[in-house]
């Protein structure tokens, strides 16, 4: 069975990295209960009908155009205060039953399972992620033809729809069902279309980093170390004067270029990536209640989709964990990384590195700070 979000989604991650990754259409079919269960028509349904779901998590489309958020939406009160956006599954129904497409917007935030798959996509691709799900009416057409400015994966779960897909031999028909996924790269033309029966189907857009960012972000400090100050005046006169100071400060900012670090400036964007992902916590009540009575023999887990990166600074030691990092004692750093090698531990298993009280204390904090879970 595929052991990753992106062996799931394509078949083989590596062979899709290596091969196929921003240059082409791919698509894999796999079993189709792995797909349906991320989200079933049963489970919107419940995001409809039965929460207190509200826009932007909604919005719905008809005929190529979004539709006015007061079509389908209501007021209502909280604690005596107003609340607003709520979707009224009532009119957002009544729009479907008319031909409408509902769109649940960033499920990554609020959808268990399509949060756990979209923070193993992110730590296999390095870019940033996130996911829609499309519920389409019979025969309907929610979007024209169109392209995204991001990749996207895209799995069906319910229904099938027809898909457009443009490449450089022109458009080609491509029919998706549950199981079915596919990958499109930035830029692809794009539309579908739902058959016969109710289509559902989820859209993972992957915000991709670039070459230009990384290299912008890699120099900002040189260049923002250029004075800001005036041009002169009167340079319209004496171009000459203004080309002259151009190239001493262009050569100024070359020699410091030259001094920039590669290996700094990549580890400091890995750094930046990972600290700066959503909090994803599932479980999270039960761990703070369970972490005071951990002991050498409670099994842990590694959460899913959350890293455990070691940049060592000196006599200290920074763990980066996705939406935070966190500074220990150096000394750590062999259970640190016995630990990161395991799926699952227990206290005991650290036994090696650190005395009962240390690795105790140790585990707690992790429990405390995500990167471990108390299974259940």
């Amino acid at each position: 069975m595929p052991g990753s979000a992106l062996d799931l989604l394509s078949g083989d991650a590596q062979t899709f990295l290596a091969k196929v990754w921003a240059s082409r259409v791919h698509l894999h079919r796999t079993d189709p209960e792995r797909l349906v269960s991320l989200l079933s028509l049963d489970d919107v349904d419940t995001l409809l009908t039965s929460s207190a779901i509200r826009t932007p998590s909604v919005r719905i489309a008809q005929d190529g155009a979004v539709l006015p958020e007061s079509s389908y939406t209501r007021g209502a009160t909280l604690a005596g205060k107003p609340l607003t956006g709520l979707v009224d599954s009532r009119k957002a129904l009544a729009l479907f039953a008319g031909g409408a497409t509902i769109v649940l917007q960033g499920l990554h935030r609020y959808w268990l399972p399509i949060t756990r798959l979209v923070a193993e996509l992110e730590l296999e691709l390095g870019h940033p992620c996130q996911a829609n799900a499309y519920l389409t009416p019979p025969g309907a057409q929610g979007f024209a033809v169109h392209s995204d400015s991001h990749d996207v994966f895209v799995f069906q779960t319910a229904g099938s729809k027809q898909w457009e897909v443009h490449g450089t031999d022109g458009p080609e028909q491509v029919l998706l069902e549950p199981g079915v996924s596919m990958y499109l790269p930035t830029g692809t033309p794009h539309a579908a279309r739902a058959q016969e029966t109710v289509s559902l189907h989820v859209t993972l857009g992957i915000n991709q980093l670039t070459w230009r960012g990384l290299v912008e972000r890699s120099v900002a400090d040189v260049v923002g170390r250029v004075p800001d100050e005036h041009l002169p005046a009167g340079y319209l006169d004496d171009p000459a004067e203004l080309a002259a100071g151009l190239a001493q400060r262009l050569e100024s900012l070359a020699a410091d270029l030259r001094g920039v670090s590669a290996e700094a400036a990549v580890a400091a964007e890995v750094r930046r990536f990972l600290t700066t992902r959503s909090p994803r916590l599932a479980g999270g009540l039960h761990d703070v209640l369970a972490v005071a009575t951990l002991d050498d023999h409670t099994l842990l887990r590694r959460r899913p989709g959350h890293p455990c990166v070691l940049l060592p600074r000196g006599d200290r030691l920074e763990v980066l964990l996705g939406d935070r990092s966190v500074d220990v004692p150096a000394w750590l750093g062999p259970a640190l990384e016995d630990l990161r090698a395991r799926r699952e531990l227990t206290p005991g298993d650290l036994a090696e590195h650190l005395d009962p009280q240390s690795r105790l204390v140790l585990c707690r904090r992790l429990v405390r700070e995500g990167l471990l879970e108390v299974a259940t």
